[in-house]
């Protein structure tokens, strides 16, 4: 992750920011650390997950790797293409029910 500036007195920006640092708060929160090094473990392994498993309904439910690496649009198009595929499933399905 990198740090971004955001415009200033551009409610917007601070409000994606703020709302991360609170999600991290949050995980965070759930538990005891007795280490600095278990903390940092722990922040780590929350920026591995919202990063590259956790799928952000503004990215049209991408995860931001995927989108930074450029196979945002492969992974749509696929999925487009198994929608489509399941429909005419369920038509054909629908059809020889109906015969």
């Amino acid at each position: 992750m990198e740090h971004v500036r955001g415009a200033p007195c551009h409610p917007q920006t601070g409000g994606k920011i703020e709302r991360w640092h609170q999600t991290l708060k949050n995980r965070i929160l759930l538990e005891h650390y007795l280490l600095p090094g278990h903390l940092e473990a722990q922040i780590e392994a929350f920026v591995e997950h919202y990063n590259h498993q956790r799928y952000h309904e503004s990215l049209q439910n991408l995860t931001p790797a995927d989108v930074y690496l450029g196979r945002g649009q492969t992974i749509l198009l696929e999925r487009e293409r198994i929608k489509r595929q399941t429909i005419q499933q369920r038509r054909l399905l629908h059809q020889r029910q109906a015969a």
